[in-house]
């Protein structure tokens, strides 16, 4: 069975490709345009890895990986920031709300995989 991963990005654009890498990697794949959206796709499901930007409109990746890590069904799964914000101070709001990895857009697919492989969950 083929591990899940929650992409969560307002850009139509971003989300494809990232979409698309995964899904070619293997991955089966979640989507999302925001945080509240995102939000409403965790109703119990099995979910290994999340990818997301910080600057959405509705709920920012960083509300949306502090609520997601508040629920006991999704506090274990590991989140990979994917944003073009890279300043020390955002990084550290995004590693305290619960992130492993932070990628400044535009990013390596490869070493986006990489990451991927090392944090996913089992």
């Amino acid at each position: 069975m083929a591990k899940t991963i929650l992409v969560v990005d307002d850009s139509p654009s971003i989300r494809g490709l990232v979409s698309a890498f995964l899904v070619e990697s293997g991955y089966e794949v979640a989507s999302a345009e925001n945080g509240r959206a995102a939000l409403e796709l965790l109703d119990g499901r099995k979910l290994h890895l999340a990818i997301c930007d910080v600057q959405m409109p509705e709920m920012d990746g960083i509300e949306f990986v502090a609520a997601m890590k508040a629920m006991p069904d999704y506090r274990f799964v590991p989140v990979i920031m994917l944003t073009t914000e890279w300043t020390d101070e955002r990084k550290l709001q995004g590693k305290e709300a619960g992130a492993k990895a932070w990628f400044v857009k535009p990013f390596a697919p490869e070493k986006m995989l990489a990451a991927v492989t090392r944090f996913i969950l089992p």
